[in-house]
């Protein structure tokens, strides 16, 4: 373990959501001392207590040990570390150009506490230049720590929802700091611990890696959504024509889906066409293809609907993918909310990963249900996520019914 290493044991993470709880308490069982910070104060109480206000596997018992152990600790400030990690949100406003009002006012509310010689990392998936920004904002709210007295780096996370746990030690990281010693000392503390290999680059190239990764997936999700409008206007089962072309050794075709959904996938493309809109064209036009599919399958359920007089429409799932409780840029639930919209029957959403339907479904009049009842009262049946609880589902119990299956859940039931 190198010296720069050892000496930086105070963390403080700034973000306690789905990538920040899982860093800080893990951070926290590997003998650092983490502050955590979140804005919200239920949050934190819940993390105080050792409890978790996310669905994540293994990240109670995480957090249980963490908080129990005296290392990890949450308020709704920071506090002076040697290290501070910033994992906030960066969504997109209107005309889908980057927010990043929450990455600057969590790097405004840490440079209060800076001391020359400490490392901030953006771990927020950021556009091309955020770490510069980060610099930046250092800089104008403590002029006096002088240029180069904090090392500035950027680290995205890459890690799959489900799996978090595991893959923030086992992924490889990408780290760039804005100069070499940010580089080599951000390198340095990950290398504390992760066991995937370390990276070294600079801070944009770091950016727009992550960037390009998500960007990969949304494009090639694209293909497969585009291929289900096409097999829809030609009488074709999409599922097993992929299933069938990707039987070449070369093809790798992905499944469609209602949509793109997520912090990531749905909103990270809009940060390269907003940095280079003249270059982004397929990237953009990616993007529109499935932002667009939930409306195509609003129109499938609204078809079906019209054959009927009084119909009850069971939408099965709400979260962006399959066994998340993570309902950020969902198209399950942007297709729930337009069906409500236009109300053509009515509605009931069976989504076993959340405790209650969010407020404006309930002001929508969509009734939260259980699948069994679902699937007992429903006319119409409109699959949107394949979780495991539907996957077991016996193929009798839909039988007589309409169905939607925007998801491919048909072919995985028994």
């Amino acid at each position: 373990m190198s010296e720069v290493a050892t000496q930086r044991r105070a963390v403080t993470v700034l973000g306690l959501g789905y990538i920040g709880l899982p860093t800080a308490s893990l951070l926290a069982t590997r003998g650092f001392k983490v502050h955590g910070v979140d804005v919200r104060p239920e949050v934190v109480e819940t993390i105080n207590e050792g409890n978790i206000h996310i669905v994540e596997p293994e990240l109670d018992v995480l957090v249980r040990s963490a908080v129990h152990s005296g290392q990890l600790r949450a308020s709704t400030d920071p506090v002076a570390a040697d290290v501070f990690l910033i994992a906030v949100p960066t969504p997109f406003m209107d005309g889908k150009q980057p927010d990043l009002s929450y990455v600057e006012a969590a790097t405004r509310a840490l440079a209060e506490m800076l001391e020359p010689g400490n490392l901030v990392i953006l771990e927020s998936t950021s556009p091309v230049g955020t770490t510069e920004r980060v610099a930046e904002w250092i800089a104008e709210t403590r002029p006096d720590l002088g240029p180069g007295a904090v090392r500035v780096a950027h680290c995205p996370e890459r890690v799959l929802p489900g799996r978090i746990i595991q893959e923030l030690v086992e992924n490889d990281r990408v780290v760039g700091g804005l100069d070499q010693t940010s580089t080599e000392e951000a390198a340095a503390f990950y290398r504390e611990f992760v066991s995937g290999e370390v990276l070294l680059t600079t801070a944009r190239t770091a950016e727009m890696a992550k960037l390009t990764e998500n960007t990969f997936r949304d494009v090639n999700i694209a293909l497969a959504n585009e291929l289900s409008l096409i097999c829809d206007r030609l009488e074709i089962d999409v599922w097993r024509l992929i299933e069938l072309a990707n039987r070449h050794p070369r093809v790798n075709v992905l499944q469609p889906g209602p949509g793109v959904g997520g912090h990531c996938i749905a909103v990270d493309p809009w940060f390269i066409v907003d940095a280079a809109p003249e270059q982004a064209r397929l990237i953009r036009m990616a993007r529109e293809v499935n932002d667009s599919k939930p409306e195509h399958v609003v129109e499938q359920v609204v078809e079906r609907a019209s054959r009927l007089k009084e119909p009850v429409i069971a939408c099965l799932g709400l979260a962006y993918k399959p066994d998340v409780d993570d309902l950020r840029e969902s198209p399950a639930l942007q297709i729930v909310e337009r069906l409500a919209a236009q109300s053509p029957g009515k509605l009931l959403a069976v989504e076993p990963y959340i405790e209650a339907l969010p407020a404006g479904l309930q002001e929508q009049g969509v009734v939260g249900t259980s699948l069994d009842e679902a699937l007992q009262l429903a006319d119409i049946i409109v699959a949107l996520v394949p979780h495991r609880p539907f996957r077991s589902v016996p193929a009798a119990r839909i039988q007589g019914k309409m169905i939607v299956d925007a998801c491919g859940l048909l072919r995985l039931l028994q």
